[in-house]
């Protein structure tokens, strides 16, 4: 198994301390922690993109090309990318840049987001969500695969002189996975291009999320895509990791912040049902414990899920050496185990994205049901 880090960059309060750090000092841990994770031998970092709510990820690709400047080897990946909401021109040369500023390392996450306040806020009808992420997502591929792109559309105005955006990707269309928390739609848009599934895996109980993963599976091999190339990634809860010596002190330790986090978020339809620490533990996909127990309970989901890559967040509301230390010893003593447990062909020799730009050429090729389709 493969392991990201993700930040959708909450700003918040320590709801049991009060403390809460300025946006330019939680900005900069972002970076730092992105460092770090490369350096601890994590296979990708992620940042989140919000613009409701108390998050400072409204510009998550000033947060990434501040990412690639500082590091050369872990992959890059947005954390959704809300492309509903935006307009795929613009997405098409902002992440190309990233791709160019990492030499190839971007995978982009897309999809239409979980806070309703954003559509709005960009003059669009929540009701034409799922619509939106289907016609942008068509265009972005023409723009990144294609040179003089026509375009005509619901959402956008027109293109209809050819248009080639610059910059180019670093060689060849990066790879995109779609993000979904429920949406059964996400699934099938991702199965329809034969792209990889991002389950959230973060608030609902686990049948919810292995139900969405059996629904994209089965659309998936319908289409007759290649079974080897699907792949899945699985979130790990609303909270963060916490690791301490027994699974009983990590509750004891992190119970109080986790419950309060959790009785301050009053979002109709995207509340945690999980609203104690032990309920979280025992039956949610918080990964609060032991490195030992946290390890068997990725490994339980894995069961389940198939997944080959595992996300985490850190519980961000703590002090920011606490954070590290978590993210040190989650690399020492739960990757391995995974590890060695779960193997993975993702981003190794037979994956076609593992050594962009060798080898994508192929996997373009390899023929999508509607490709060109727009």
């Amino acid at each position: 198994m493969k392991f990201q880090v993700l930040d959708i960059i909450p700003h918040l309060k320590n709801p049991v301390t009060g403390r809460i750090v300025s946006a330019a000092d939680r900005l900069d841990q972002v970076i730092r922690t992105a460092q770090r994770a490369e350096e601890l031998g994590f296979d990708s970092f992620s940042v989140g993109e919000r613009h409701a709510g108390e998050f400072i990820s409204s510009s998550p690709t000033t947060v990434l090309a501040a990412i690639a400047a500082v590091t050369s080897r872990i992959r890059l990946q947005s954390g959704v990318t809300v492309l509903s909401v935006l307009d795929p021109v613009r997405v098409a040369e902002d992440y190309a840049t990233i791709d160019q500023l990492s030499r190839g390392r971007l995978e982009l996450v897309i999809g239409k987001g979980n806070e309703v306040l954003q559509y709005p806020l960009f003059g669009l009808d929540l009701a034409d969500q799922w619509d939106l992420l289907e016609e942008k997502y068509a265009l972005l591929r023409r723009l990144w695969r294609e040179a003089d792109v026509t375009w005509h559309g619901r959402f956008r105005p027109p293109l209809p002189e050819p248009v080639t955006t610059t910059p180019r990707p670093f060689a060849g269309p990066p790879r995109v996975w779609h993000g979904s928390a429920t949406s059964l739609r996400s699934a099938e848009l991702a199965a329809y291009w034969g792209d990889p599934l991002f389950t959230a895996n973060a608030i609902q109980p686990r049948e919810n999320y292995k139900r969405l993963i059996d629904h994209y599976t089965e659309h998936y091999l319908a289409a007759g895509h290649d079974p080897a190339r699907r792949y899945i990634a699985s979130g790990s809860g609303a909270g963060g990791v916490f690791l301490a010596d027994s699974t009983a002190e990590a509750k004891r330790a992190f119970g109080p912040v986790y419950e309060a986090l959790t009785a301050g978020r009053n979002v109709p339809g995207n509340n945690s049902p999980f609203r104690n620490i032990d309920h979280a533990v025992a039956e949610g996909p918080a990964l609060v414990g032991s490195p030992e127990d946290v390890a068997a309970k990725i490994l339980d989901y894995h069961a389940e899920y198939g997944h080959s890559l595992q996300s985490v967040s850190l519980p961000t509301t703590l002090p920011f050496g606490q954070q590290l230390e978590i993210l040190e010893r989650f690399a020492a003593e739960v990757i391995p185990v995974v590890r060695a447990a779960a193997p993975t062909t993702l981003w190794e020799e037979a994956d076609p994205w593992a050594g962009r730009p060798a080898g994508v050429a192929a996997v373009e090729h390899a023929g999508n049901p509607a490709e060109g389709a727009a």
